[in-house]
């Protein structure tokens, strides 16, 4: 059970002394300039002391986090090994890297155009962001509100650097997202009627959040995972890919994998490939905790670009506004938005609300670093939070609003004796999301590299330099599609010539050109957590 110490129980008594003054009142939305010098100031993105310029590939000249240059720019895992590609141990017409939602929805249409198809994944099916997120899914399907409404929101909230034609299918293809995970089994909110239930979301002018109460990844990944299973897709799991194969060429043609168990090294050649691999978030960018997933290590950038794959905003994460700042146990666990859509208020030490709850994400948690710098944030046992005072919920929805809506917060809690409907909880900006990643066009295919598809987190461009809340469950479904819909009409007309890994020789001589000589094998595939070395 947790206990609280003196000075959390002091702070929690004046947000509760404030608690019913504060309840229905807003705070202030911030202008747009205010908004332009929280974010400068605060936000982990403008420390430009964790950022150094790539020296090597598509990206040379750019800047990138320390933690994502050092994979990008490591040593290949295949460079020393002596391996056969005449005789693949795998053949198939679109080689699926990656099992989240991203790769799951990919897998499921490539099937339906008649592809031959196979997964792999380093943990298992599943296992992925998808499963984790939590908060719902936006589509502008309700008589109120437009795809072209979503796309000013969207576009606005990833400071208007979003690729227009990306966008463009995300929000177009949103309504018939819904339509199709509705038809295959999701448990979506409805009313008595029918009809979905909508939320709204930080960034939103209108209500398009669907949701599963505060399971909505878990449930969709339940169902696509179910599809892919039941249509007997090859899912080869516990599998890594570590490096990318082309042909004579330059046009990828399948990949080198590792098996995570026996270390055994597997060639699977395809005609096409999808890198569904997700995001970074164990890479703990400027040591911040994560809510990601034990395998979000940016596998599928490094793989791209040592393959010649640029890049599309590698310097911007997003940094969710409400992490779990106690307990101890789950620090940096997700504290979904949908907390903040259902009346709770993020307040300072002295009970004090210090911004409007619903900004867009980057702002908010800019304005909670703020807070916390300038002395008014609780100290925690990992540094310090402010209060997100979930006791509204019930005020303002009536009782049984949070069991109702929130199931998943109000265990997540439980487990250590915090009764979010009577106590507030103490939270603080975790690592949550790849802002940037591969570039690609409209249709789903790397912009540099050839039969190349990406899908989910790891594209970059379709946010821009922010996202909204409920655009990645969104994304990796629309995105998913595509790839998988492309990928089957793409192999039906690809002749592969003999296949080579002359192009990671070719980056390893660019290193060691460039005075480089890392030590550091790359893709990481799993964060180390001990003093034994990384696998």
């Amino acid at each position: 059970m947790y206990n609280y110490t003196n000075e959390q129980l002091e702070s929690m008594k004046k947000v509760e002394a404030t608690r019913q003054e504060r309840c229905g009142k807003l705070h202030r939305r911030l202008t747009a300039e205010e908004k332009d010098a929280v974010l400068k100031e605060y936000h982990p993105d403008y420390i430009t002391s964790a950022y150094e310029v790539l020296k090597v590939g598509p990206n040379k000249g750019e800047k990138v986090l320390h933690e994502l240059a050092d994979v990008l720019q490591g040593k290949s895992r295949v460079l020393d090994m002596d391996i056969d590609l005449s005789k693949p141990d795998y053949e198939t017409d679109v080689l699926i890297i990656g099992a989240g939602g991203a790769g799951s929805s990919a897998a499921i249409e490539a099937d339906n155009a008649g592809a031959k198809v196979m997964m792999v994944t380093k943990l298992r099916i599943g296992d992925a962001n998808t499963m984790m997120a939590e908060g719902g899914i936006q589509a502008a399907d309700k008589p109120n509100d437009s795809p072209a409404i979503h796309y000013l929101d969207a576009f606005g909230g990833g400071h208007f650097a979003a690729k227009p034609e990306l966008l463009y299918r995300l929000v177009s293809e949103a309504p018939d997202a819904i339509r199709w995970l509705n038809d295959l089994g999701v448990m979506f909110d409805k009313m008595p009627d029918g009809t979905m239930v909508t939320t709204h979301g930080g960034g939103t002018s209108r209500k398009r959040m669907h949701a599963c109460k505060d399971y909505s990844g878990a449930e969709i990944m339940r169902t696509l995972r179910d599809e892919v299973l039941n249509r007997g897709i090859p899912v080869i799991d516990f599998t890594s890919a570590i490096e990318l194969i082309k042909d004579t060429d330059g046009k990828v043609a399948g990949a080198v994998l590792m098996n995570m168990e026996t270390k055994d090294i597997l060639v699977a050649k395809a005609k096409v490939v999808i890198i569904a691999t997700g995001g970074a978030g164990r890479l703990h960018y400027q040591g911040f905790p994560t809510s990601n997933h034990y395998g979000a290590t940016a596998d599928g950038l490094v793989l791209a670009y040592r393959a010649g794959g640029k890049l599309l905003y590698a310097d911007t994460l997003q940094y969710h506004p409400t992490g779990a700042a106690e307990p101890t146990q789950i620090f940096g666990a997700l504290v979904t938005e949908k907390v903040r859509s259902l009346g709770a208020q993020l307040v300072n030490k002295n009970g004090e609300a210090f911004v409007y709850s619903l900004e867009t994400r980057d702002v908010t948690a800019s304005s909670i670093i703020k807070e916390c710098s300038k002395g008014n944030g609780v100290k925690t046992t990992d540094g310090q939070g402010v209060w997100l005072d979930t006791p509204q919920i019930e005020i303002l929805g009536g009782e049984g609003t949070i069991e109702k809506r929130i199931p998943a917060m109000m265990r997540m809690f439980g487990k250590y004796g915090i009764d979010i409907r009577k106590e507030p909880i103490l939270i603080y900006p975790t690592l949550h999301y790849q802002n940037g990643g591969i570039d690609i066009s409209a249709d789903g295919m790397s912009t540099t590299i050839e039969n190349l598809y990406v899908a989910g987190e790891a594209v970059g461009g379709i946010h821009g330099r922010n996202r909204l809340m409920g655009n990645s469950l969104l994304d990796i479904i629309v995105f998913g599609r595509i790839a998988g819909k492309s990928a089957g009409k793409k192999f039906k007309e690809v002749t592969l010539k003999d296949l080579t890994l002359d192009h990671v020789k070719s980056f390893d001589k660019e290193l060691k050109d460039a005075g480089l000589n890392p030590e550091i094998l790359s893709p990481k595939l799993l964060p180390n957590y001990t003093k034994q070395p990384a696998i």
